[in-house]
């Protein structure tokens, strides 16, 4: 893992925020902050479960009291995939037309949405600031945005 990680940090160091921002994400993950970005993303999902307005969806259908392990799975395979073959690909395309088939079906208003993709954006870049073994570099962090 030393070696790998070595690379990592070597190559984050020439990479573009903007033009790499999925290569970026998927180093981040993997190599420079996978047990950070692990916690992190624990934290960003059992907020959108902590939101008074999206609490009383996810407490009827269950989803947070009696399938919390499910609905964390599944959001770590769709995201994984997203991850490690990148949103374009066909098999990250078909991990987006998942997330969005099980999301469809519930009348879930655009502005929680957006709140639920926030959580996914800004807590992995607050919880580096705070705890992180070191600091992000401006470009992980605008990758994350972008990403």
């Amino acid at each position: 893992m030393r070696i790998w990680r070595r690379v990592a940090i070597e190559e984050l160091h020439h990479l573009d925020a903007r033009r790499d921002h999925e290569r970026i994400a998927y180093l981040d993950a993997c190599f420079e902050f996978p047990w950070d970005t692990t916690h992190s993303l624990e934290l960003a999902l059992f907020r959108t479960f902590a939101v008074a307005k999206g609490s009383a969806l996810l407490a009827g259908t269950g989803e947070f009291t009696e399938r919390t392990q499910k609905r964390y799975d599944d959001t770590v395979l769709i995201l994984s995939e997203l991850l490690e073959h990148g949103y374009e690909s066909e098999r990250g395309r078909a991990a987006l037309r998942q997330m969005n088939r099980i999301h469809r079906r519930y009348p879930i208003p655009n502005d929680e949405f957006l709140y639920v993709l926030s959580t996914f954006i800004f807590e992995p870049i607050r919880w580096n600031a705070r705890f992180g073994w070191q600091p992000m570099l401006p470009q992980e962090r605008e990758a994350a945005y972008i990403y």
